[in-house]
């Protein structure tokens, strides 16, 4: 399964939230809902987090197995 947990730690140590990735970056509040509720997300938009961010993917989105994910609290 594919998390998001790296984007909003990524987001922090940027000093980015959600409202100015709406507000300057014209992300929908859609896409945001997707991205916090952990539904997929296109390649594309990996893409352009990698470039507002100036980041690596590794700093957006994570893999994690499934029985990991059953485990941990």
């Amino acid at each position: 399964m594919i998390i998001y947990t790296p984007l909003w730690k990524t987001l922090q140590k940027r000093g980015l939230s959600s409202y100015r990735l709406i507000r300057y970056y014209s992300f929908s509040t859609h896409t945001i809902y997707r991205l916090r509720h952990g539904y997929g997300i296109s390649t594309e938009l990996i893409n352009t987090f990698c470039q507002i961010l100036d980041c690596r993917v590794e700093d957006i989105i994570e893999y994690v197995a499934a029985e990991e994910q059953k485990t941990t609290p």
